[in-house]
């Protein structure tokens, strides 16, 4: 028996679901399927990628780790997300960031859980950044002031709901927003509050059921040096806004 057998058996039997349906799901026959389970036969890449994405955890997690440990109702709850990410190391085996370029950005919604995705990003490397899983995602709009259209965030991978802070900044990857950087607040139940520094955009809440990933700001690379700007537009923005609204309110009264 492997640890893999041991895990996939765990999995289905907390899922509730029974070895034909699960085959089944994985367009195998059972008969094959149980060879995986008994530990008489190995999985392939693909038949491993599928089970991953059916029990919405990572690969690294079915080979490595002991499932049957861990209290994944503890982890980040998140439709189609991983608990784990696919990593790159460099040769002297450090972790690398892998760079969502505005190019790539469109590709990262279907392909974040896609080892092959991954592994054709650009890649740099930022040792002060310490432990943790990072990657490098494209600044779009002057929501976030000084932050612009061409500069890259830098997150850190966040694994638990719980460890998101209140004033922070993150990159949220959802299914109806696509790829947003914004400040977060957590004082709904089932959403996200997200705001902008620049006041000139409203605040809008997300579901937790829309989020595919959350990575909390550690740095940005950018090429611009001039006077930030943006803050005072937004305010004067804000302020028109504001007004507009006043004299909507007067005309219904």
């Amino acid at each position: 028996m492997s640890l893999f057998s041991d895990n996939i058996r765990a999995l289905r039997v907390r899922a509730k679901i029974s070895q034909e349906k699960l085959a089944e799901e994985l367009g195998i026959t059972r008969g094959r399927y149980v060879k995986y389970e008994d530990g008489t036969s190995e999985a392939p890449y693909d038949i491993l990628k599928k089970m991953a994405l059916y029990y919405h955890i990572s690969i690294d997690l079915l080979l490595t780790v002991d499932v049957r440990k861990i209290h994944l109702e503890d982890l980040l709850k998140l439709e189609n997300n991983r608990l784990l990410l696919p990593i790159q190391i460099d040769v002297a085996g450090e972790n690398v960031i892998e760079v969502v370029t505005e190019k790539a950005k469109a590709g990262y919604l279907t392909g974040f859980a896609d080892p092959d995705y991954i592994e054709s990003l650009q890649q740099i490397s930022l040792p002060f950044l310490g432990s943790g899983k990072y990657r490098g995602f494209p600044v779009e709009g002057d929501s976030m002031p000084p932050h612009e259209k061409g500069s890259i965030i830098v997150g850190r991978y966040v694994e638990k709901l719980g460890d998101v802070r209140d004033g922070k900044t993150y990159i949220l990857i959802t299914k109806n927003h696509g790829m947003v950087y914004k400040r977060l607040n957590k004082n709904k139940k089932n959403s996200l509050v997200l705001e902008s520094d620049n006041s000139f955009y409203p605040n809008y809440e997300v579901k937790f059921s829309e989020i595919l990933e959350i990575w909390e700001f550690q740095c940005s690379i950018g090429r611009t040096d001039r006077k930030n700007e943006l803050s005072e537009l937004g305010e004067l923005k804000g302020l028109v806004l504001e007004l507009k609204r006043e004299v909507l309110k007067l005309k219904r009264e």
